[in-house]
Parts: structure tokens; sequence; C-alpha cells
């Protein structure tokens, strides 16, 4: 005998005998399993009720572990999965019949040997299919959705959705909380006084239908497998994978229930994707699944290689967005929002041609028709906004902590994951997923890449709660992001690349 194992139970016997099973599958011989439920519980059939559920979950267990052991090794070995298998997989995951471990193997598997194009589809349509599926039939015309795969400064949300729908596009969306480095749209809207982002499904359709816009939060039941799996692709190194990316990010808009969808994939170091080859897959990748399960998508491929705009937290970038709605907003902000824009309405078959869509959102951005589509907005949801003309209202900052260069000449890099990272120190993001956030905490940028500078002048300036534990460790960080020289350096492209099912265009 080579060993002997004592269980507790049926089920511990039968996961023990999977486990022996793996340890010594390079040998031949013989692993006997005691099941001692059936004579100690259900004293050999006395109990003939339990007996059979004992019976059936035993069945059910093994059936499980056995396949879930074969499209494990299907996938190591490079094989293509069905979508019986792919579905197999998922719905045992969420079901709790297949185990972590089993799972974190596949996701290996899937790190190494990725997916063809069709996996991609039936990867992400399980992940969809897992929960809740929204079905936005009441609401009258093509709804346009539109997802950002994370950025620094990213509050084009809060400036492209009020433009696009009081340019006649209808925009019912879905959105997050922080995510890494990268602050969330959720997280931003709460910093508005009275703000709800938490809806009924029937008060989010009835207020789409009303004014053509709502933003709000992502229930947990739309998706499910796709936070269970992503809690273990985050530890166990398989982020970073187009294909676990994709149908992460394509679940979720599918279950949403949109007719179209508008991405927008950053490249740059400030990205999830850093690379623009990585970044270019990842858009062709979620182009593909959209289509294939019959939605309107086009992608654009944008730049992070600094911060956008000049704020970085969340009342302060609720702020920056006001501004932009009123005219005075950061360049590079005002061209991303023109051409996500100007595909939102393309998509919504508001218009034909891209041109006159940009039109049509630089009309609306100068006539403050955008502003007061936000102020419906805040309206609707129960917030206050007064706070368009008093932004004195939003959290504020204890303190303003001025951070001054160290050197003379030109800005030639800003490094975007650092500034990310300084303003979480500080206190504008979160640790775990259950810190609360202050609002009122974040950085605001004075120089960008091709500003003149010399020492002394003002680099950024921190919205502090006033601990210093924090602000140290915050100004070297941000002191890290910064890159000098002596020669002037052109600012970053912003957009790189529109991608649809006809292919890219490269821009």
């Amino acid at each position: 005998m080579t060993e002997e194992i004592h269980t507790r139970d049926n089920m511990d016997g039968v996961d023990k005998t999977i486990a022996a099973m793996h340890k010594y599958h390079h040998q031949s011989g013989l692993i006997f399993t005691n099941l001692v439920d059936f004579d100690m519980v259900y004293h050999h059939r006395r109990n003939v009720e339990g007996y059979a559920a004992a019976l059936e979950e035993l069945v059910s267990k093994r059936i499980s572990s056995m396949n879930v052991y074969e499209l494990i090794k299907k996938k190591r070995d490079g094989l293509e999965l069905s979508q019986k298998e792919i579905g197999f997989l998922i719905n045992g995951f969420v079901t709790g019949q297949i185990p972590d471990y089993q799972m974190t193997a596949f996701l290996m598997a899937v790190y190494f040997k990725g997916m063809c194009d069709r996996e991609c589809v039936e990867l992400t349509m399980a992940m969809a299919n897992s929960g809740d599926q929204v079905d936005l039939s009441a609401i009258q015309g093509c709804k346009v959705d539109k997802h950002s795969t994370g950025g620094v400064g990213d509050k084009t949300t809060l400036v492209l959705a009020p433009l696009v729908a009081a340019s006649g596009g209808i925009v019912a969306k879905m959105t997050g909380r922080e995510l890494g480095h990268t602050g969330g749209t959720v997280d931003k809207l709460e910093s508005i006084p009275g703000f709800q982002v938490e809806l009924s499904k029937d008060q989010f359709v009835g207020i789409v239908n009303d004014i053509h816009l709502s933003l709000i939060a992502q229930t947990a039941s739309l998706a499910p497998a796709d936070k269970q799996i992503y809690a273990l692709r985050n530890v166990t190194a398989t982020v970073d994978s187009i294909p676990l990316i994709a149908s992460s990010i394509m679940s979720k808009k599918l279950a949403a229930g949109s007719d179209g969808i508008v991405l927008d994939v950053k490249t740059g170091r400030g990205a999830f994707t850093p690379s623009y080859e990585d970044a270019l897959e990842l858009a062709k990748t979620m182009v593909d699944i959209g289509e294939s399960a019959g939605r309107k998508v086009v992608a654009l491929i944008t730049g992070m290689e600094q911060p956008l705009g000049y704020a970085i937290g969340n009342a302060i970038e609720v702020k920056e967005a006001i501004d932009t709605l009123r005219g005075n907003g950061p360049g590079d902000l005002v061209e991303l929002v023109t051409e996500l824009g100007s595909d939102m309405l393309c998509v919504s078959g508001v218009v034909a041609a891209r041109e006159k869509a940009r039109s049509i959102i630089a009309e609306n951005l100068a006539n403050d028709k955008g502003l007061n589509r936000l102020a419906d907005l805040i309206i609707a949801q129960g917030g206050d906004s007064v706070v368009l003309d008093k932004t004195d209202l939003l959290p504020q900052p204890a303190q303003k902590i001025e951070v001054t260069c160290q050197a003379t000449g030109y800005v030639s890099a800003i490094d975007a994951l650092e500034v990310g990272l300084a303003a979480k120190i500080l206190g504008a993001g979160r640790k775990t997923k259950d810190d609360a956030i202050d609002h009122s905490i974040g950085i605001y940028l004075k120089k960008k890449i091709g500003d003149k500078v010399a020492t002394g002048d003002p680099l950024a300036v921190f919205y502090s709660d006033g601990d210093e534990e924090k602000i140290e460790p915050a100004r070297k960080k941000l002191f890290a992001a910064y890159s000098f020289d002596l020669n002037k350096v052109d600012p970053p492209k912003l957009i790189h690349a529109r991608v649809t099912k006809d292919g890219v265009d490269e821009l």
C-alpha cells in the first residue's frame, strides 16, 4: 500500500480520490475509496431518500470533476473547446460544482494557449448569460453604450454622455467603480450632492425615456461569472490575457442590453494594455465579440502616455467635466469626446457621416446643450444641479498644497500610472474594495508634456486631507512621474486608430 488517507464523508472521499489521481497520474495501480456515508449515515439504504440524494451528489461530482480535468488538459494542449464545453465550465464554476483550483488551472491554460475568435465569443456569451440580462426594449430608439478600458484622469463619460444625449443619441449606461489606479465613473458621480447611482430598472428606463440619458451603478447580478473569475485572475497572475480581458468587458456590456457599443481602448504607460499591439488585438477581439452577438461596435485606440486633462480624482474631475461642458475644457479631453461622440452618433443612426457628427458634438459643446442635459440628469437622479454653477458645493479638501518643479527645461514625459498611484496614496482611491473614498482628494496638474518649466514653478496642486504621512510619499511619487529635457517635446498622439468590423483605420 502506497498511502492511506482518512476521509470525513462521501464528498471528502471523492475530493481526496481526485487529488490522489492527480498526484499519482504517472503511475499505474488501484485507488480504493470507502464512501463512509453510505454505511455510517444511511445504513445500507434504510434512509432511502438520503441514500438517493447522496448518490446523485456523488454522480454529479464525479461527472463534473472528470470532465473538467479533461477540458483543462484539452486547453493546456492548445486545442479548441466547443460551445457546450465552455458553457459547462462557466456554469459549473458559478454554481459551485467546479472548485477554484480547477478554474484557476483552466485560466492559466487560456493565458498560455489563448483562444480562437469563436471561443472568445462563446466564453463571453456564457459569462453574460450567467446572470441577469437587462431588457431595454421599453426604451424607444437605438440605445448606445460606451466603455473605457481605464485611464488616469478619465472623466470622459461625464462630458460625453450628456453631449450625445443632447445631440439626439440615447445613452442608457451601467458603469463601474474604481479599478486599480484608475477612478470609476460611479465614484465621480457620487461626488455630486444627492446624486443616486442605485436605481430600480423601472426608474432607469423611465429616466432614459424622458431625457435620453441615465448613468447608474452595475448590479451584482450582471454577469456574476465575470466577478468570480476576475477575483481568481487578480491573485493568479492571469489578468493580462487578451481573451480573458475581452470576455470580462464584453460580458457586462452585452448583459447591459444596449444596441450599440463604442469602446475606448487605452494604450500607453497609464493603461492596462501599455503596448499599442496589445491594445489593437484587444480592440479587434472585442469588436468581433460584439458584432458576433448582434451589436454594432466601434473601438477607438487612444493614448494614455500622460493623464487625460489636468484633474485626477473624483470631485476634482467632476469640476473639470463641468468646465469642459461650459466650453473651457482641456484640449485633449475635448478632442477625445468629439471623436467618441461622433462614433456614438453614427452607431446610433442619428447621422451617417462622421464629419457631420463631429460638428453636432462641437456645436452642442459651444451652446451649453450638453451642460443643460447634465443638469437634467442630476435632477432626474436626485442630485442638486446648483452644483453646476457653484462647484464649491462639491466635496472640498482640507488643504491645497502646491508642488513645485525641481528642474528647468521642458516636460518630456509624464508616467500616468505613477500619477494615478500618487493620487491613490493621497486617498483618492481604495486599498480594498470595502474602503470608503474621500471624494475631495486628488491632484491638479499645472504642467503637461511640452510645457516649459523653471525651478520653483508650480508643477501640480495636491487636494489633501492634510495627512503628512500621505503627502510626502505622494510628492515623491509625483516627482518620479515627471521627466524633463532642455529641448521642447511635442505632446503625445491621442487618437491612434479606429477599429470596426471592416478593419483598422490608422489615424
